[in-house]
C-alpha cells in the first residue's frame, strides 16, 4: 500500500474491456521499479498507478504495450 511520500498517476489506456484486460496491464504495470499499487477502473479505461518517485512516461508505455493496449496519455 502507498505512503505519504508516493506518486500517485492516472493514464488513459485504449483497448481494455474485460478482467483479463485488467489483470494483463496491472500485472505488466506492477513490474516498473518502485510501484506500490495499481487500479483499473475499466468503465473509464484508467489505470491509476501509485509509485515511490514519478514514472517515466516511455517505461509506462512500454508496460502498457506489452500487455497488448495502447496508453493514450497521462491524465494526472
Amino acid at each position: 500500500m502507498a505512503d505519504q511520500g508516493s506518486v500517485t498517476q492516472t493514464y488513459e489506456v485504449r483497448g481494455m474491456t474485460c478482467g483479463h484486460c485488467v489483470r494483463a496491464v496491472t500485472d505488466e504495470l506492477s513490474t516498473l521499479p518502485g510501484v506500490d499499487e495499481v487500479r483499473i477502473d475499466l468503465t473509464a479505461g484508467t489505470a491509476t498507478v501509485t509509485s515511490q518517485d514519478p514514472l517515466p512516461i516511455e517505461s509506462v508505455r512500454a508496460a502498457v504495450d506489452e500487455a497488448g493496449y495502447e496508453l493514450v496519455n497521462d491524465l494526472a
